[in-house]
């Protein structure tokens, strides 16, 4: 997941609310549950985190999760393309199937966090919490296989590599994940650990949650030439420029202010020295935006708007949108469950539901594309610090409070045991 900004507008269940109730669900005592069982949790967490692993092939993170389940009647199998990792746990009856996911791979970051457990790979740090999100799913499968008799189907669960920009979860579906059960998934839910959120608190919101994320390059290809003789040569480095304003002004005019969409040029490359002007010039960003209508529409109106400005200037353009992340879009009546089911497992001061969505992205939204779920925000910020300083997900100084992993673990035993009852 790419990081998320600060200031999410959200509303705290303080009270009765309207949202649907659960009765006769067994959730009471869930978070003890998972609090006695914090210690396998951290122990499992800090494993990850000192060995951390990039990308779609995570063998040693693969290997961890299995070892550590491999005493409960979960039916594993190994990804084909990569180290993704699917278990499956039949209930005592029959019944649908529900997933819950926990990415596993970690990002290119040297840790300066000074943990005791802090990384020993050079430049590999699990600077997004997915050491968190797996020793959380790996405690919920165990309190699961605990409570089998009472699950009418199955639970799959989803160790995915390759979240940070690599499609993993796209992967995982193309080679069956959906349906690892028998009956096909039904429903999904997954979480993600946030440092710059209070710890234990829950947020959510149905439909659109966060956003798509593509990526652009633009090559602008002039007539290089001496830096005292511009004329003589066709310079990209003004049509460049010139592209920088006119894309923002594209968002601006083009794209609806209730559909909105972030264009950042994120990079210019041009030249080598000061007295040289260069045959070309190279812009790359991304886009965000929070329908798939809006992002169709950027994704065709950039080029023409880039390739207008070089003709004007006497340069070839060359602009390619990469297709990332599709829009995360939470099942409305799925949240409105997950918002209850923190009021009631969490307490209701500890379930939030966000009033707004996040610019970010998130390849669960693969999952979501094809199975009503939801994708939620658990906070995690360290005991002392203040979330609105705290260091960022994503940064080389993030850090994780493990105090907040129990409500995580019970929060995926609930939605397994809410989905999965009689």
């Amino acid at each position: 997941m790419h990081p998320k900004g600060r200031g999410c507008q959200y509303r705290i269940m303080t009270g009765p609310t309207d949202l649907p109730t659960l009765p006769g669900t067994p959730f009471a005592g869930l978070l003890a549950e998972a609090r006695a069982l914090q210690d396998r949790t951290v122990d499992l967490r800090r494993a990850l985190h000192r060995r951390p692993e990039q990308g779609l092939q995570l063998p040693r993170t693969q290997q961890a999760i299995r070892a550590t389940l491999a005493d409960l009647p979960i039916e594993f199998t190994e990804g084909r393309s990569t180290t993704s990792l699917s278990g499956v746990l039949r209930g005592a009856r029959p019944g649908p199937a529900v997933l819950l996911r926990g990415d596993m791979d970690a990002l290119p970051l040297h840790e300066d966090t000074g943990l005791e457990f802090a990384s020993e790979v050079d430049d590999s740090m699990h600077a997004c919490g997915h050491d968190t999100h797996v020793a959380m799913l790996a405690s919920a499968a165990r309190l699961l296989a605990g409570r089998v008799d009472e699950l009418a189907g199955s639970v799959v669960f989803m160790f995915q590599p390759g979240e940070e920009g690599d499609h993993g979860a796209r992967h995982m579906i193309h080679e069956g994940v959906l349906d690892a059960a028998g009956p096909r998934v039904s429903r999904a839910f997954a979480l993600h650990s946030m440092a710059t959120m209070p710890s234990g608190v829950l947020r959510v919101r149905g439909g659109t949650i966060m956003a798509s994320a593509d990526t652009f390059r633009i090559e602008v290809t002039g007539r290089g030439g001496h830096g005292s003789m511009p004329h003589e040569a066709i310079d990209p480095v003004p049509a460049a420029a010139a592209m920088v304003g006119a894309l923002q002004t594209m968002v601006t005019r083009r794209i609806p202010v209730f559909d909105p969409a972030v264009i950042s040029v994120t990079r210019i490359e041009a030249g080598t020295t000061t007295n040289i002007i260069p045959e070309t010039a190279v812009l790359q960003g991304t886009i965000r935006a929070l329908s798939e209508s809006t992002r169709a529409l950027i994704r065709e109106e950039l080029p023409k708007v880039c390739t207008s400005i070089g003709e004007a200037h006497g340069c070839r353009v060359l602009a390619d949108v990469d297709p990332g992340y599709p829009v995360t879009v939470n099942d409305d009546a799925v949240a409105a469950q997950v918002l209850a089911l923190a009021a009631d497992v969490l307490g209701p001061a500890n379930a939030e539901e966000i009033l707004v969505p996040s610019m970010a992205a998130e390849d669960f939204s693969y999952v979501l594309q094809r199975v009503p779920g939801a994708f939620a925000f658990l906070g995690a910020c360290p005991p002392g610090v203040d979330p609105e300083t705290a260091p960022n997900n994503h940064s080389n100084r993030v850090v994780f409070d493990e105090n907040a992993m129990p409500s995580g673990v019970a929060m995926h035993t609930a939605f397994a045991l809410a989905a999965l009852r009689d």
